[in-house]
Order: C-alpha cells, then structure tokens, then sequence
C-alpha cells in the first residue's frame, strides 16, 4: 500500500510517513475523501479528537481542511514517532497535540476539554471500537453539543444492535474491505 497522502487543504499532496511493520491499518485515500465529503464545511474550527492515531492521515487532513485542533492518542511508540514526524512534516504543529499513551484509560480519565468529532479506528477483531464507544458513552464530557463519533472498522467486526445513553447512530457507509459508522451527541 502506498503511503498515506494529504487530500485537500493547507498540505494538500503531502505524502505522509508510514509506519513501520503492520501494527496499523492506514485508511485508504478513496475511504479519507468520502469521509471528508461527507463531513463538508463541518470541519471548520472544530476540535478533533483522533484516537488510535497511527500515521495521522486523518487528523492531519482534518487540520488541513480547516479543523481548529486536533489531538492524536496513540500507544504504539513506532506509530508515535512517525505521527510526530508527520506532524512536523506537515508543518501543522501549532494546531495539534500528540500524547503517546493508550485510548482506553485515556478515556475513563476526567476530559479537560469537549471534543466537536472523535474518530475511532482500533486495531481491528479485537471489539476495541464497542469498548472505546462504551467509555465514551459512559464519559459524556468528551463530546461537545452536536458532536460526531467516526468508527471505522472492518465490516465483519460490525453489530447492528447497540444502543447508546448519549449518541445514536446517524449514517453508516461500507467501502470494500473499511465501513464507517457515523454517531451524533444525543441533544
């Protein structure tokens, strides 16, 4: 797989650094852009939490579309030395922050700041994204009003049976071997 470019905006072209071996799974550019339609003008001077941040593609394309703030969790230290490196690369440093530890118990920790989307895309087969999903749903403050929740994940791993006290799913597209599952804050 080619290594994961910027789409649109300030970097746009910018092929980013991959990470090395196969502990993650970038998001292809077919997938990013028809993300990207679908949140539109939306992503102007949001907050953007982007858990799981493997080499960034997503949280930087959301900086360089527009997005005020983007924060990067990620645990593995391979993929947080490249995410740093595609940070800088980017030149988008000003508008972001990488905090290298692991989403969950990032999660059951008191927010210091309400995020507008959150994009959760786990290591797949492991049933990360219901946990992470559940700890958000137990941890409200992470959302702002009106705040999206993006899953993306293989569409094996799918369960159309959750419910959720604080969001509820709002739209749900399928891309080949990658579905993404769109939540909104509950008003």
């Amino acid at each position: 797989m080619a290594s994961p470019r910027i789409i649109a905006g300030k970097a746009k072209g910018m092929r980013l650094f991959p990470v090395p071996g196969d502990s993650t799974r970038p998001i292809t550019d077919r997938v990013k852009e028809n993300l990207f339609n679908i949140i539109g003008v939306d992503i102007i001077d949001i907050a953007f939490l982007d858990l799981f941040g493997g080499t960034g593609s997503v949280g930087l394309e959301a900086i360089s579309r527009g997005a005020a703030f983007c924060r990067f969790i990620e645990k593995n230290v391979n993929a947080a030395k490249t995410l740093k490196k595609n940070i800088a690369y980017t030149k988008l440093e000003g508008s972001t922050h990488l905090i290298q530890t692991d989403a969950l118990p990032y999660l059951k920790q008191t927010p210091d700041r309400s995020f507008d989307m959150i994009y959760v895309a786990p290591p797949q087969y492991k049933q990360m994204w219901k946990t992470t999903l559940n700890l958000l749903d137990q941890h409200p403050a992470w959302l702002s009003p009106y705040a999206w929740i993006i899953v993306q994940i293989h569409p094996v791993e799918f369960e159309e049976e959750l419910v959720f006290e604080n969001f509820h799913e709002f739209d749900r597209r399928k891309y080949g071997s990658t579905m993404l599952i769109f939540y909104e804050a509950n008003q």
